[in-house]
């Protein structure tokens, strides 16, 4: 991997944390809906993480999903429940921003909490940083 590439693996990462660490903060603050959103964007920022290290570029958040399925889950580099975790934020996040009068459940932000931190957690491990 270039130098340039592994920066912005790295750059990534470190969204994915602010994310991650801006979502606890937003759960903890009682704002659910921002908490999703924020949870969901770690795993997304890891995502390109991951997409970056192989040189795999995309324009839309859909994108992303499916070409994280398509190089890391389908591959068996990232576990099927992975995967499942990623879409499931997603759809979660896209109801929590755009749906007039969703508000997630508490136990429904945890589990993206959750999801959002083991995400992570893989990517970095997949990527040794």
């Amino acid at each position: 991997m270039s130098q340039d590439v592994q920066a912005l693996v790295l750059y990534r990462l470190s969204q994915a944390d602010e994310a991650l660490a801006a979502a606890r903060a937003e759960r903890a603050a009682g704002r659910r809906r921002s908490a999703i959103n924020r949870a969901y964007y770690a795993m997304f920022y890891a995502s390109l993480a991951l997409l970056t290290s192989r040189q795999v570029g995309t324009s839309k958040h859909s994108g992303v999903v499916a070409r994280v399925s398509e190089h890391f889950i389908k591959t068996g580099l990232l576990p099927a429940e992975m995967g499942r975790a990623l879409n499931q934020a997603f759809a979660l996040r896209q109801k929590a921003d755009y749906r007039e009068f969703f508000e997630p459940t508490p136990d429904q932000v945890d589990q993206v909490l959750a999801w959002a931190a083991g995400f992570l957690a893989a990517a970095r491990q997949l990527l040794g940083s």
